[in-house]
């Protein structure tokens, strides 16, 4: 499996299976609950290559990796033998504030189906955009099947969420679920229609006047409701005799909850509901563009925090109740913002590796995800990321000036201009929308490359450590994850017989001159390079294990024998997701050929990874 060594990595230092209370993932997140934190070493993990960051909020130890989180997840749950952690929420011991249960209940409920919902909205966006454009008719057949596509999980969502919410809370999701159809079951809705005509008798349970409201969409309800039979089943769980306790404990809680949601849940939900809606209206409409500006500044620091999760059900919740949302919008130039910091980065930086990782952030952030950007590129050199949240503020005070609304649910993402198109078509609030987004991402662009990066920095990391390096020390010539010699799984390279040195498995797609010298060999199938500085040190470099028999697919020589080299210069480009899909082994050795002219090949760091142009290697005479 690719990801079974960062498995085993994540597993060593959140503390073991053992102190797993529960976990799931999100976009780019793994989402622990760990029974005991202070087993957990944040600091060690950061530094591991396929870490991006670790963020210890809202009572979860959270991981970020990235866009295959999911296939890391996978690997995680298959190297600690997890079959389903968190279905019950186990005490962890330690006291969390009421704004961390809050998040950790709300990203355990919504995290599972994130996906499928963003994908939900993204095609309702579609589809408005497909109708304003002509190409589709609400009463054509594509059209409406795209419709349901995009509509059945929204119109179900009570059975979702219950599904989720009683996974959380503790109880049988599939009782929690039937709660959920109960709410959407054609006899409800056809009783809450009925209900709405004039002269309508009221019906009763045994009584009391039951009133009917369509649940459809409904986000609130139906997870007080969960909870409440989950609460139940605990109960009859503990009274019940084991030999009737399968059957009898769902049917109580079935008989006694979806009553008890019709009859009060649910008005009181729904009450709830409306108040918070109202409540962000009024605050929204107090300065539309003091919010925009306020949510664009901000909302990445939320996202660092986790904080976020806390915005998704008022979301939700605002198109339950109004069928559009104005926050949404708001965050698209904050994420834009963040892009075009990237972008700047990409454009001004030297450093190839900042400049691949700067490039892939950006490509990532257009689809709405942003931890790649703000953990690996903003973020640590501090300007480019204030400058994206400075743009984000100045771009969401504009949409917030433009009124401008969603009409479905989706990450903030470059799909979000489609579903700012309201039933009407293209007006003010969509051109308002693209001009607060296009100009927070060029805005960040030009302010990042003009002074994002310290004049310092702009120069090449590479030619820096080049200038520091004598002719005896050889350069990282790609960035990844430090071996030693006898850890390399080939013999012939781990028993040092074709020389001394160490191996790096690469995280980047090029490989760069060490030093100042010339290319001596370069073998046909381009997969290995042999390299002679002008110190006399002979360098052989073999990207990869039995990567011969790729016959030089994958592999782009930019240099030939007898081309003279200097450090940076790029000698071989590989792909290395290819390599990888195609079974193979990426370690690479950089092996000093002649080791026996000198005492000693030494490595310069002891660090477990290392970027390309840092020291690396050393002889010693």
């Amino acid at each position: 499996m690719e990801y079974q060594e960062l498995a085993k990595v994540i597993l060593a230092h959140v503390g073991g299976r053992e102190n797993i209370a529960s976990l799931v993932h999100c976009a780019t997140r793994l989402r622990f609950k760990l029974k005991d934190r202070t087993l957990a070493d944040a600091a060690e993990l950061k530094k591991h290559p396929g870490v991006i960051m670790v963020v210890e909020s809202g009572g979860q130890f959270q991981v970020v990796i990235g866009n295959h989180v999911h296939d890391v997840y996978n690997a995680v749950c298959a190297e600690a033998g997890i079959v389903e952690v968190g279905s019950t929420p186990q005490e962890t011991g330690e006291k969390v504030n009421l704004l961390s249960r809050l998040i950790d209940i709300v990203s355990a409920i919504f995290t599972p189906f994130l996906g499928v919902m963003a994908a939900s909205g993204i095609l309702k966006g579609m589809l408005a955009l497909a109708t304003v454009c002509g190409w589709l008719t609400p009463e054509s057949g594509t059209y409406k099947l795209w419709f349901v596509a995009s509509d059945g999980l929204f119109y179900f969502f009570p059975l979702v969420l219950g599904y989720t919410a009683g996974k959380k809370f503790g109880g049988s999701p599939f009782v929690t679920m039937a709660i959920g159809g109960a709410l959407t079951h054609p006899v409800a809705l056809q009783a809450f229609e009925a209900g709405s005509q004039a002269g309508a008798v009221t019906e009763h349970f045994f009584g009391i006047p039951v009133t009917y409201i369509n649940y459809s969409a409904s986000v609130i309800p139906i997870i007080f409701a969960a909870w409440v039979s989950c609460w139940l089943e605990k109960r009859f769980t503990k009274l019940l005799p084991s030999a009737v306790r399968n059957f009898f404990t769902p049917l109580f809680c079935l008989a006694i909850t979806v009553p008890l949601t019709f009859l009060l849940i649910g008005p009181a939900a729904t009450w709830l509901s409306q108040m918070l809606a109202h409540g962000y209206q009024a605050i929204y409409a107090f300065a539309p563009w003091l919010a925009g500006g306020f949510m664009g500044a901000v909302w990445q620091v939320c996202v660092i925090f986790g904080l976020h999760w806390g915005m998704v059900p008022l979301m939700i919740n605002n198109l339950s109740v109004f069928g559009q949302d104005t926050l949404l919008p708001l965050l698209l130039p904050a994420v834009m913002g963040q892009v075009g910091a990237c972008l700047g980065v990409f454009l001004r930086t030297r450093d190839t590796r900042l400049k691949m990782l700067a490039g892939s952030a950006a490509t990532a952030g257009i689809f709405g995800i942003t931890e790649p950007a703000v953990y690996g590129v903003t973020l640590p050199n501090r300007r480019p990321f204030i400058f994206g949240c400075v743009s984000g503020a100045i771009g969401g005070a504009i949409v917030g000036f433009s009124h401008s609304n969603v009409y479905s649910f989706g990450f903030a993402s470059i799909f979000t201009l489609a579903q700012t198109i309201p039933p009407g078509g293209i007006d003010a609030s969509v051109w308002g929308a693209i001009i607060g987004t296009a100009l927070a991402l060029v805005l960040a662009c030009v302010m990042t490359w003009f002074a994002g990066l310290p004049r310092g920095e702009t120069n090449e990391a590479i030619s820096a450590s080049a200038e520091q390096a004598n002719e005896n020390d050889i350069l990282a010539p790609m960035s990844g994850t430090v071996l030693a010699m006898d850890q390399v799984p080939d013999s012939t390279f781990a028993s040092g017989l074709l020389g001394q040195g160490a191996a790096i498995v690469p995280l980047s797609n090029q490989l760069i001159a060490p030093f100042h010298g010339e290319v001596v060999s370069l073998f046909q199938t381009r997969h290995a390079i042999g390299l002679l500085s002008d110190s006399g040190i002979e360098l052989l470099i073999h990207i990869g294990i039995d990567t011969v028999k790729l016959d030089g697919q994958h592999f782009t020589a930019h240099v030939k024998p007898g081309d003279k080299i200097k450090p940076g210069d790029l000698l071989i480009e590989f792909d290395r997701r290819a390599i990888l899909d195609a079974g193979y082994d990426l370690a690479t050795p950089v092996i000093v050929s002649n080791s026996d002219d000198y005492a000693a090949v030494e490595r310069v760091t002891a660090n477990h990874t290392i970027d390309s142009g840092s020291p690396f290697l050393t002889v010693r005479r």
